[in-house]
């Protein structure tokens, strides 16, 4: 399976969930690595873009292509399982908590999770520290331009 992650070029490579980590995020709290990826193109663009508008936007974004084994250790959550108050922004703690449990208990590899900003699409995140990792390879990067007509 291919998954994607849109990526300030300084910071693409290697793969790994110390950016996430520094700051923290809506399914890690600070100090936890874990990287994010988005089951499709237009998701990874639609996560980043959120948090920018045209004057702020950086322009050496790069689009990552991840391979990921069909047969890696994943887990699942539905939009269902989650509870009220997921999509608030500024994320409630819980959330923090759900992805931290994910990355500590190590029992997967990857957490398929709703997105909040797509509706109906899934993230993907990915534990950095779990025995399965490795096998998990970046097969693409290329520039990625952002389109003018989306930040205005």
């Amino acid at each position: 399976m291919e998954v994607y992650r849109l990526s300030r070029a300084p910071f693409a490579t290697p793969l790994s969930g110390k950016g996430a980590a520094i700051k923290g995020g809506r399914w890690n709290s600070i100090g936890v690595e874990m990287i994010y990826t988005a089951a499709n193109r237009s998701l990874a663009m639609a996560e980043v873009a959120v948090h920018f508008t045209l004057a702020t936007l950086p322009a050496d974004y790069i689009m990552m292509t991840i391979q990921i084994p069909d047969n890696i250790s994943a887990q699942k959550i539905s939009e269902k399982e989650l509870p009220d108050g997921w999509k608030q922004f500024p994320h409630p703690p819980f959330t923090q908590k759900i992805g931290d449990a994910f990355i500590l208990a190590r029992n997967h590899c990857i957490l398929w999770i709703p997105s909040v900003v797509t509706q109906g699409d899934y993230n993907v995140l990915i534990n950095p520290a779990h025995k399965e990792f490795s096998k998990i390879k970046v097969i693409k990067t290329e520039p990625f331009p952002f389109d003018q007509r989306i930040l205005k």
